[in-house]
């Protein structure tokens, strides 16, 4: 009877077995039902007043916690209930993972799957907002969410069978390079190289030469820049990649002539490519967003939920709604590329191969319309104000001393425990994920395969009223574990 008295207004996920409730004490386990709370152990590192959505990696874990429980001998003729409190940060992430859950394991579609989040008395959860230092203009909902990670995995991003958890979350730490795959094989987002690796003020810079090892493995062949000129291109150059230079003012968005040269860059290069500003969020962050409008058919909702599921911070203040403005313009460019016979398109486009000639001899070369060209770039200010050191700091400067001074996490914070991983464990030299569009099983619970998703179009989302640590890091070998942030880890806390 008290169970039954708890579970009044519960979200149905399974029936008569998986529930979602919010509660205001914490329960007591009975021997009909499992209560379990993952809201001091899944835990967003914000910026400022974001406090969500949760990273890729802790959709894992916690789709790892959840598949285990339901696998579970002993808790076989329970009802699992995933409880919550009534602090709506918490709630939101909380009401996000078990969700995305349904989507990837239970083939719910994300609409289903957020009915039965608002079904009953439940009510409305707290919108997310970007990683701005003011107010909030652009409201991010939890069905946008689960639109984007359906979308990313009808299209292969990510595959919890193959998916490498321990990468994921030492890359994506600033002593280890703090980057991102946001399409596996194609898009990497990362923190701007430095002309030296060093600790200043605190904070870890990486040359150009730390990155050298991950991006030869990975087969990243071209790095794109869209900040000021810090390090020498020729670094890159010399080493075998392609170097752009796409400069834009931090905080701000691109001109249409920065995002067609963007695109036409990733287009006609053969290997994946890394992109970088300031601290790898804003300006990055926006233009992949329009790769993926472009050639993924993502909504601009869809592009910037999956984006900071991937890197948590990404696109800000004014770059939220300028995808939402160019969102028609690149489904219709998209249209328009995939309807044409091979090799159109690049007819159509070569009107631009003089000003996108990589800088192999000398970033000093300026181009045409002075995007490549860094003479001309370094004019331009980048939003700049005085900082409490004197020294002028923009936006990205900002973001990348928060993300520097985070505390590192624990082996045990929001991990899974040895016992646990056994199963999903994989070579290091393997990538944390692979393009895979047919892996799928049969039935609504394998533990590790990612469901196939039937791919129906995803409805509009809700509408809105306002548009406007590492577990393994020293078990990993990479050219980011440097001994001197080693010694100096004490620096960082």
């Amino acid at each position: 009877m008290a169970d039954d008295i708890e579970l009044i207004g519960a979200c149905e996920l399974i029936k008569d077995r998986l529930y979602f409730a919010t509660l205001r004490s914490k329960p007591k386990s009975t021997a009909n039902t499992h209560y379990f709370c993952t809201d001091d152990e899944f835990i967003y590192e914000n910026f400022y007043a974001d406090f969500g959505p949760l990273n890729l990696a802790m959709l894992y874990r916690y789709s790892c916690k959840l598949n285990k429980k339901l696998k579970s001998f002993t808790l076989t003729r329970k009802r699992i209930v995933h409880y919550t409190s009534f602090d709506q940060r918490k709630r939101a992430n909380a009401a996000v993972l078990i969700a995305a859950y349904a989507v990837i394991y239970l083939k719910k579609t994300p609409e289903e799957a957020y009915r039965a989040l608002i079904s009953g008395s439940n009510a409305s959860y707290l919108p997310y907002r970007d990683a701005s230092f003011g107010n909030c203009t652009y409201n991010l909902t939890i069905l946008d969410c689960l639109q984007g990670i359906r979308k990313a995995l009808q299209h292969g991003f990510f595959d919890f069978e193959t998916f490498d958890v321990d990468e994921y979350e030492h890359y994506e730490r600033v002593e280890n390079g703090d980057f991102n795959w946001i399409v596996p094989g194609k898009f990497l987002a990362f923190s701007g190289p430095h002309p030296k690796s060093k600790i200043e003020n605190g904070y870890p810079l990486h040359a150009p030469e730390a990155y050298f090892p991950y991006f030869r493995k990975r087969n990243i062949t071209t790095v794109v820049r869209l900040n000021k000129k810090i390090y020498d291109a020729k670094r890159f150059t010399d080493a075998g990649f392609d170097h752009y230079d796409l400069f834009f003012v931090d905080g701000s968005t691109p001109n249409d002539v920065i995002t067609r040269r963007f695109l036409h860059i990733c287009e006609s290069t053969d290997g994946a490519v890394a992109v970088h500003c300031k601290a790898g969020l804003g300006r990055t962050g926006t233009l992949i967003g329009c790769y993926l409008m472009k050639h993924y058919h993502f909504t601009a909702a869809e592009t910037i939920a999956w984006i900071r599921v991937c890197r948590p911070g990404s696109v800000i203040g004014p770059q939220q709604h300028f995808l939402e403005e160019r969102q028609p313009a690149m489904w219709m460019q998209g249209d328009m590329q995939r309807s044409q016979p091979r090799g159109v398109s690049h007819l159509i486009s070569s009107m631009d191969d003089l000003t996108l000639r990589p800088t192999h001899t000398s970033i000093t070369t300026s181009s045409p319309a002075g995007i490549l060209g860094s003479h001309s770039t370094d004019r331009l200010q980048e939003n700049d104000y005085i900082g409490e050191n004197g020294l002028c700091m923009t936006q990205g400067d900002k973001l990348r001393a928060l993300k520097g001074r985070r505390q590192p996490r624990s082996a045990t914070t929001g991990a899974l425990r040895l016992e646990d991983m056994k199963m999903h464990t994989r070579s290091p030299s393997q990538p944390f994920s692979r393009m895979n569009l047919g892996v799928g099983t049969q039935g609504t619970i394998s533990p590790l395969k990612s469901s196939k998703v039937p791919s129906s179009s995803a409805s509009a989302t809700a509408k809105r009223i306002s548009r406007s640590s590492s577990s393994s890091a020293s078990n990993l070998k990479s050219p980011f574990n440097l001994n001197m942030f080693n010694t100096k880890a004490a620096v960082l806390r």
